[in-house]
């Protein structure tokens, strides 16, 4: 596999007073909350178009159906880019390092994703861990939530995504792994660029959800190695500090 590796540390912006620090808490609050509420209506949505689906035979009304689910799909993703977007920009203001648990984070993510992955026909698996690193849990979930949502979108069905973690020396390794259609060598370089859409005929998104987890990493100060095989499937390894 070919081997990209890239992002140092980038110092988070320091000198905000309390007030400053506490609109930005609620404003991160509200939109987490909002976010969360209509990530849960599209998910019912999604679960309606998928009940409709096993209840016409007609192609006409199946052809409405796909355009409905396509419609949702898109939806939910500029409402992920668009949250993590705000939370990158309002956290590197005032980013907090704290010890993160993985095991926990993990098996969110992985819930988060199931009902999709269940309907593209893909078994999605988090690893079991006790791991803990020093990293922000909400820039390490908008990072680990866009590159779930890759692997599920470019996998084809009966694929597989794994997601777990190792200890290398005195880092962790979190691994996100997926048996999709792979990334060929020659656009290794440009996956991380806003607005690159290495496949655009499977989806309809903005193209920006690898530059989020670019900045969110360079934020944080963690570095990403990215191994891909085409037609085998992609393997995107984050370096984080042990707690």
């Amino acid at each position: 596999m070919r081997t990209i590796e890239s992002f140092s540390a980038a110092p988070a912006r320091q000198g905000q007073n309390p007030q400053t620090l506490a609109a930005v808490e609620l404003q991160t609050t509200l939109v987490g909350m909002m976010g969360h509420d209509l990530r849960s209506s599209l998910h019912v949505i999604q679960g309606t178009y998928a009940l409709l689906r096993s209840r016409f035979n007609d192609d006409p009304q199946r052809a409405w159906i796909d355009r409905g689910e396509r419609a949702v799909t898109k939806l939910t993703e500029q409402l992920n880019c668009l949250v993590d977007a705000f939370y990158l920009a309002e956290r590197t203001n005032a980013l907090e390092i704290s010890t993160l648990n993985l095991g926990p984070l993990f098996w969110r993510l992985r819930h988060e994703n199931e009902d999709v992955a269940l309907h593209r026909g893909i078994d999605v698996r988090a690893i079991s861990t006790n791991a803990c690193i020093t990293s922000n849990p909400i820039l390490l979930g908008c990072i680990l939530r866009n590159l779930l949502t890759n692997a599920i979108k470019y996998t084809e069905p009966g694929g597989r995504i794994l997601i777990g973690c190792r200890r290398k020396g005195a880092e962790i390794r979190i691994d996100v792994y997926d048996t999709g259609i792979g990334i060929p060598a020659s656009q290794l370089p440009r996956i991380f660029e806003s607005f690159t859409r290495l496949a655009p005929e499977r989806g309809h998104g903005l193209g920006i959800g690898l530059s989020i987890v670019r900045r969110a990493l360079e934020a944080l100060g963690h570095r990403i190695e990215v191994r891909s095989v085409v037609g085998e499937g992609s393997l995107f390894s984050i370096y984080a500090p042990a707690a």
